[in-house]
């Protein structure tokens, strides 16, 4: 059908609301407008489906979002009575209609005779995969679109290990989306009747008691924490988003007296109105909170984007000057931290293994070497993560102890299976405390790492290119880069090409080809002879390419003069190509 006739059969059926046939009618004479919203339906990716909201097949409304459940209720009801019976839990964030879509996908699940766990109100992303795993349920959805613009949201499904669906999962459900093709096939029912019939569960308190209850569990130092927790001065912002409660819940239970919340981001906001992008990643994002802990005398920040599943920190050089650290550094900061503590008691287990994506910097498989723990690699996406922890329950191959990723997320523990905020932020602040006994700031002791290991740099570059035409060009990139492979940058020489896509390892240093036992990613991974690298890797939840670039050097200066070069050549070579393809 054509993105025409499929803008006007929106228009033409009665099964879409008069609101949003308006919508339609007002973009009548935008032809490109118009283009946009209807050339495809949303798609899954590395995050589940996600878009901007408005009415189109290619936009997030109640329309996908109930199409989306139908295919999901489908393919729920195909395992049979026992795995319907155990039912979906659902969430949400602080974002434009997650309540409302978050219903529209319960009524929906729910007229499908399948019951649905919905919570009151917005709650962290990470809290939905306890609680799917909790209440022993089937599944769980969550509404949220992590940190993208206000006009985002998103829809991310989970199975009964907790975990986001991996990839042969994910290809069944969107099959079974894919067969719904009629605005008229998804089921649905209203509120009242789905309460009545005891298929609409409100859940609330009692999960979130237990979550804190297994958070708690996780404190290496207890006493420590209780201690040095009476003196340490902690910032701390939800950025409008889900995690003010659950974060100055767990924060208090272990003994931080002093935490100050950012005034003007502690409620929910879906504009994010004090922040050009609520997004913990970027400095601008700690503007007041910044302005906070200068008046307050704080040595710690942090903030979390509006699902709490990413964390972002902010601490004092040596200078009393602020810096945020970022994924790469707190990661590693993180696994030593909780490594160093195990291996002092002699309590590191057997098989002991911490997990990081293939974009995340080398620093913490130096740190994993330096205490004997594996290092595993796994693509883009908390969900290979948690993949790989139900792999080890299963066959007791190996014990889960951290796993993290450049982008803000890390977990330790099993009891959740998604990046974790509100675990981490417990974390942070009780390595802080620790360090903090030693008469150490986190800078320090970061400053220390880099003495031991070297100090790594890394540098993540995205384009933005929307539309049809962007997705056009970002695969003529990749399809250039494949086509000629690079041989040098920085006069040093390429001995490594990964391609994920055609699951190929070429190694120029050993004049051999292998095969990538990972599931299939359009991703290029480059390493050259002196170990720095970079990626290539076009985004799976938005209309952009990213270029990520890591090196490590003797020094400071060494290393961030080492990665700007990589970067600045990567990036021209990347433009010629898009250039040399565009003008074909």
């Amino acid at each position: 059908m054509t993105v025409i006739k499929t803008y006007e059969m929106w228009l033409g059926s009665p099964c879409i609301d008069e609101l949003t046939k308006e919508e339609l009618r007002a973009i009548a004479d935008l032809p490109a407008e118009i283009q946009d919203r209807f050339y495809k339906n949303l798609e899954f990716g590395t995050g589940g489906m996600r878009g901007v909201i408005g009415a189109g097949t290619n936009r997030i409304n109640a329309y996908t979002i109930r199409r989306a459940t139908q295919g999901l209720a489908n393919y729920i009801l195909s395992f049979g009575e026992e795995t319907r019976r155990k039912g979906v839990v659902i969430a949400h964030d602080s974002r434009h209609l997650s309540p409302e879509l978050s219903l529209e996908a319960a009524c929906c699940l729910a007229a499908n005779d399948i019951p649905v766990y919905l919570f009151e109100s917005l709650r962290p992303t990470p809290e939905l995969s306890f609680a799917v795993r909790e209440l022993g349920a089937t599944a769980g959805i969550v509404l949220t679109a992590s940190h993208n613009p206000p006009e985002y949201n998103g829809y991310k499904v989970y199975w009964e290990d907790g975990a986001q669906i991996a990839a042969e999962r994910a290809d069944e459900v969107i099959a079974a989306i894919e067969r719904i093709d009629d605005l008229g096939t998804p089921r649905t029912m209203t509120q009242s009747a789905a309460e009545e019939q005891g298929l609409l569960r409100w859940i609330g308190r009692e999960v979130d008691d237990r979550y804190m209850e297994e958070l708690r569990g996780l404190v290496l130092n207890p006493e420590i924490a209780r201690e040095v927790g009476t003196e340490m001065k902690i910032v701390f912002t939800p950025l409008h988003g889900a995690g003010n409660e659950s974060i100055q819940r767990i924060l208090r239970e272990i003994g931080m007296r002093h935490v100050h919340v950012v005034p003007e981001q502690e409620l929910p906001d879906p504009n994010f109105s004090t922040v050009k992008s609520p997004n913990p990643e970027e400095r601008e994002a700690f503007d007041l909170a910044i302005r906070l802990a200068g008046e307050v005398g704080a040595d710690l920040i942090i903030g979390t984007d509006p699902d709490c599943d990413r964390v972002g920190v902010v601490v004092r050089d040596g200078a009393g000057e602020f810096r945020v650290l970022t994924g790469n550094q707190t990661g590693a900061l993180l696994m030593h931290y909780i490594l160093s503590q195990l291996d002092e008691r002699g309590q590191m287990p057997k098989g002991a293994t911490v997990i990081k994506t293939i974009v995340t910097s080398e620093f913490g498989r130096a740190v994993a070497e330096r205490y004997n723990v594996d290092m595993i690699e796994v693509l883009t996406g908390f969900k290979y993560i948690g993949e790989q922890i139900r792999q080890y329950e299963t066959d007791g191959s190996r014990t889960f102890l951290f796993g993290y990723e450049e982008s803000y997320g890390y977990l330790s523990g099993t009891f959740v299976r998604e990046k974790d905020g509100v675990m981490a932020t417990m974390q942070i602040a009780e390595m802080a405390a620790w360090y903090r006994r030693k008469g150490m700031t986190l800078y320090d002791a970061l400053q220390d790492l880099y003495r031991e290991f070297g100090h790594y740099r890394e540098k993540l570059v995205s384009r933005t290119m929307k539309g049809i035409e962007g997705m056009q060009t970002i695969s003529r990139i990749m399809e250039s880069w494949r086509a000629e492979p690079p041989v040098a940058f920085d006069g040093v020489d390429v001995v490594e090409l990964r391609d994920y896509l055609q699951g190929s390892w070429i190694s120029r240093r050993m004049d051999d080809e292998l095969t990538l036992d990972l599931p299939k990613e359009n991703v290029l991974h480059y390493t050259l002879a002196d170990d720095s690298w970079f990626c290539l890797r076009p985004s799976g939840t938005e209309p952009k390419i990213k270029v990520y670039v890591a090196v490590r050097g003797e020094t400071a200066e060494e290393a961030e003069a080492k990665v700007e070069r990589l970067a600045k050549q990567v990036l021209a070579r990347m433009d010629e190509a898009q250039k040399a393809r565009t003008s074909v």
